[in-house]
């Protein structure tokens, strides 16, 4: 019966790492083709308002279920926000650094597709699985073993090559970029929002393990709050007067509000592969997407042409994914009452998302991880 509870639980495990990659992939091919809309000399929408309308819409859809929670009683779910949120302030003032990180990874995502091309961005996006892992070992003194440090350096000498091959392509065609400036200025885009992600995911993390939990749907709500009033800042700071002059949603397209939908989403999927994998899995997941996204720009976009560089490239990735599930595979999910081991606690329902969080109870460690609304 065990045996069957963990094959069950780790068919699980890999089929919301395949939704994520998906929809990871879908995500940042619709933003790359929504920031390259610019025949006919048609203004793009402005950035900072995608960030904040799909911060908006986040925010009303968990309204909407903890609504529907409350069996549809307005009393009963003002009763809740009052109880877990108003009158909550420093439980709810700790979601203010993750919440903020998360609206500048956002930007920063738009400003770095509006400068690179879509397999730059793709390969050099990877770093943020290096970030994570280096602030996983920092912060939570995660134990990573030496195999799953050698899937990150094949992982990386994999994103490196591709990289080359990105470059080397350019040489070759002999293409002079004609705005140096605005690509340094991508690839600085892409390396903090990496640094960005990292920090995000092990903050969060660190904050549930170390706080008292409410409901996922009051815990978004809660990280809503602060994302909408740092994504409101974003667009009267650094693009009121587009704003003034354009109309907020000026250049607004069916594949505009496709992305925004994808992100408002994002956040859920996310939550549900939590609760089957760490942060450092999730990122592996992506890494897959990459590649996929790649393919489909050549196809597609046609922002890359393919080469011998590229494709061994993208075989060390498909290596080093799985290297690492192969390690992750040999960890059991359910464990013994060793502090070391994850166990999920089934007599619990409230759920947690974006990252997992642990609590200590007579030498025995208790994972409760996320899952989907």
């Amino acid at each position: 019966m065990e045996k069957h509870t963990m094959l069950g639980q780790n068919t699980l495990r890999y089929f919301s790492l395949f939704i994520l990659t998906l929809q990871t992939t879908l995500t940042v091919l619709a933003m790359r083709y929504s920031r390259k809309q610019t025949e006919g000399g048609k203004d793009l929408y402005i950035a900072t308002t995608l960030v904040l309308v799909s911060e908006l819409i986040k925010f009303m859809f968990c309204l909407i279920l903890l609504l529907i929670q409350k069996s549809g009683s307005v009393e009963q779910l003002l009763k809740a926000l009052g109880s877990e949120v108003i009158f909550k302030p420093s439980e709810t003032a700790k979601l203010a650094i993750p919440s903020s990180l998360y609206t500048i990874q956002n930007n920063l995502i738009l400003l770095a597709l509006s400068s690179l091309d879509a397999a730059t961005f793709q390969v050099t996006y990877q770093l943020k699985i290096l970030t994570t892992a280096f602030f996983s070992v920092l912060l939570l003194r995660k134990d990573i073993k030496a195999f799953q440090w050698l899937a990150l350096i094949v992982l990386m000498s994999g994103v490196i090559l591709v990289q080359f091959s990105s470059d080397g392509k350019q040489k070759e065609a002999n293409i002079v970029p004609s705005n140096p400036h605005k690509h340094l200025i991508g690839m600085l885009a892409v390396v903090a929002s990496s640094l960005s992600s990292g920090f995000a995911g092990v903050y969060y993390e660190k904050l549930l393990k170390e706080s008292a939990q409410p409901s996922v749907i009051i815990r978004n709500i809660q990280l809503g709050i602060f994302s909408i009033i740092f994504g409101t800042a974003g667009v009267v700071i650094n693009d009121w007067d587009k704003v003034s002059q354009r109309g907020f949603f000026d250049g607004y397209t069916s594949v505009v509000w496709l992305v925004i939908m994808l992100q408002a989403m994002g956040g859920l999927v996310v939550a549900a592969v939590i609760k089957y994998a760490d942060n450092i899995l999730k990122g592996f997941a992506t890494s897959v997407s990459i590649i996929l996204s790649c393919l489909c720009s050549y196809v597609v976009l046609h922002d890359l042409n393919l080469d011998l560089t590229f494709v061994l490239g993208t075989g060390l990735v498909i290596l080093a994914t799985f290297m690492y599930g192969i390690q992750s595979h040999n960890t059991p999910f359910i464990g013994s009452n060793s502090s070391n081991n994850l166990i999920v606690d089934k007599d619990e329902n409230e759920d947690i998302s974006r990252a997992s969080y642990t609590k200590v109870n007579n030498d025995r460690t208790y994972q409760k991880l996320s899952s989907t609304i």
